[in-house]
């Protein structure tokens, strides 16, 4: 079974945040409680809008790398599946 995730948040201020994980529904409380990464405190509250699995750490890592390249057109894209 897949235990590695990249996730995608919107944040309050109507940003788009990337991140990686092995726990979604964890990692996204701790955006909500101020405690995940700097870029999301003070922008809270979050939302999920999208989550990708995969079963290897280095493979969600690179996917995690390739979406925070892209363009908002395209991750807005990406959300919209």
């Amino acid at each position: 079974m897949p235990d590695h995730y990249v996730y995608v948040l919107r944040c309050a201020d109507d940003t788009l945040y990337t991140g990686y994980t092995t726990d979604v529904q964890r990692r996204v409380a701790e955006h909500d409680a101020g405690e995940g990464a700097k870029y999301t405190r003070g922008r809270t509250p979050v939302e999920l809008v999208h989550v990708e699995s995969f079963d290897s750490k280095s493979a969600a890592m690179s996917r995690e790398y390739e979406i925070k390249q892209y363009a908002r057109a395209e991750k807005e894209r990406l959300i919209e599946g």
